[in-house]
């Protein structure tokens, strides 16, 4: 499809669930801007890589105004703040859109993590951000420590991001794992750092099996399988690629809880209707790329 035909699908589909809430707005004067349109700008600027509130809002504002005329009769500030607001509705529609997608028979779930760096080693001594929110960690990937986030997701066998989970970096995977799978229970694949036999106990009393890896790779007793898991479980790299990406989580704009939250919802939610949209359509699930033609 091309890109005016996405963002109508998107419009339609965040306005008509919209329409079965109860009423978002109790007091007050009705925004210039609609909710709707508002949520849809967002969740199609973050797919097509425009991280912050200004690039969105600028580049509806010259290129879509005949899509939303109100663009135009409000400014930048209302739209962010507007935008940082509609929080809560963007997880809604993200938890009613993941729980509206049926499950395949019994699917294999894959889990990992990514680091999210707020303040890098040379300021990080310095940052005020996130005060009792974050701690010390390290980006395996960068060779250096930080101070920050780490996001944990569980994924189904289309790369759907089933389970997401923002913790402080000194919290381990294996810490964060009983959260993040206790909604799904089956096979959950891991990599070296969830290999823990306690750990595989206490989650098959939630009828929850673990794979991963044995810990130390020097010594695994069975290689081969742990390259088989390693196999089944490249489909969670694509997806954090992806969310790195053209999503840039890593990115992070936010200075206080609020407007993380709403950041890190509209970017999970604008990377789960890219893959529905390419389910509905038959086309592999985690190919965004070919979701605008032209």
């Amino acid at each position: 499809m091309d890109l005016e035909t996405y963002i109508i699908m998107v419009f339609c589909w965040v306005d008509d669930q919209l329409r079965t809430y109860t009423r978002l707005r109790w007091r007050g004067p009705h925004p210039i801007l609609d909710d709707s349109e508002v949520i849809t700008m967002t969740l199609v600027g973050e797919f097509l890589r425009k991280d912050t509130d200004t690039e969105i809002f600028r580049y509806f504002r010259h290129h879509w105004r005949h899509f939303f005329p109100a663009v135009a009769r409000i400014d930048r500030t209302t739209f962010a703040r507007q935008a940082a607001n509609l929080m809560g509705v963007t997880t809604r529609l993200y938890r009613d859109l993941v729980a509206s997608i049926p499950l395949d028979g019994h699917p294999l779930w894959r889990v990992d993590s990514v680091p999210l760096p707020v303040c890098r080693y040379a300021r990080a001594r310095g940052c005020r951000r996130f005060p009792g929110l974050i701690a010390w960690g390290r980006d395996e990937t960068a060779k250096q420590p930080f101070r920050g986030f780490r996001g944990h997701l569980c994924i189904d066998d289309h790369g759907l991001i089933r389970a997401f989970v923002l913790a402080p970096t000194d919290k381990s995977d294996l810490a964060a794992l009983p959260e993040l799978v206790e909604a799904y229970p089956g096979i959950v694949i891991g990599d070296r750092n969830y290999w823990s036999p306690d750990t595989t106990e206490e989650l098959h009393r939630q009828d929850v099996t673990l794979w991963a890896p044995y810990k130390n790779i020097k010594r695994d007793p069975n290689p081969r399988w742990s390259s088989l898991l390693g196999r089944a479980r490249r489909i969670i790299e694509t997806v954090l690629g992806q969310l790195v990406e053209r999503f840039r989580l890593k990115t992070f704009r936010a200075r206080d809880q609020w407007h993380l939250s709403a950041r890190m919802g509209r970017k999970l939610l604008s990377h789960t209707i890219a893959v529905w949209s390419n389910l509905t359509s038959g086309q592999p699930p985690l190919h965004l790329e070919a979701i605008i033609s032209s």
